[in-house]
């Protein structure tokens, strides 16, 4: 048994070792992006993206696109309305009450990476990751997407805007933006999957068999 446990030890040590040295390039990758984007001058960026970072706090953006598609898009809008905004509730829930207290990563520091002042977005107190908006644009558009395949291309692309702008205006680092947006993208899949499975009073899919 000494023998066994004494082999298992010297091939595991050398495994963590690995794993602990890739994380430490990982997240000197992670800071150097960081800090290329903080000292990239994009005067003429950094305004529109203060606004639509400020924008999808507490999930206001997909809440007012939830509601245009509920008042205009019909009995389909309406539809892929209630998947959004499920699949936003249940992103939300997933990575603020869960993952963020499992990693517990502190966040950027932004003044000592000189984000310009114009940049500037009150930052959270939570911790950084990963992205929660990120996460609920991504779950939002992809949810829509089950009804609406272009408009969901077209939401995940400005969930992609969102992720990015967490990161210019200095309040995430990029792998926090990129895990949140595959967080949500595979939340939102599931989420629309899901109900699509809720039966109706006659026992079929609620969602799928209404009337368009």
């Amino acid at each position: 048994m000494r023998r066994l446990a004494g082999e298992l030890t010297r091939r595991v040590v050398p495994v963590r070792e690995r794993v602990a040295e890739g994380q430490r390039e990982a997240g000197a990758v992670d800071q150097a992006i960081y800090s290329v984007v903080a000292a990239t001058p994009t005067p003429a960026l950094d305004e529109p993206l203060r606004r639509l970072s400020n924008a999808a706090n507490n999930s206001r953006l997909w809440l007012a696109a939830a509601a245009g598609l509920g008042v205009a898009g019909g009995r389909v809008g309406r539809r892929a309305a209630v998947r959004g905004l499920v699949a936003v509730g249940v992103s939300s829930a997933l990575v603020n009450l869960a993952l963020k207290s499992a990693w517990s990563r502190q966040r950027p520091d932004a003044a000592g990476a000189r984000v310009p002042g114009q940049r500037n977005v009150r930052m959270p107190s939570s911790t950084s990751f990963p992205s929660g908006h990120a996460a609920s644009g991504f779950a939002f558009a992809a949810a829509v997407g089950r009804d609406r395949p272009w408009l969901g291309l077209a939401l995940r692309f400005v969930a992609a805007v969102v992720a990015y702008s967490r990161i210019h205006t200095g309040v995430h680092y990029p792998s926090d933006a990129v895990v949140g947006s595959l967080i949500g993208e595979g939340i939102g899949q599931a989420a629309a999957g899901l109900l699509d499975q809720r039966p109706n009073r006659r026992g079929r899919s609620a969602l799928t068999t209404a009337p368009q």
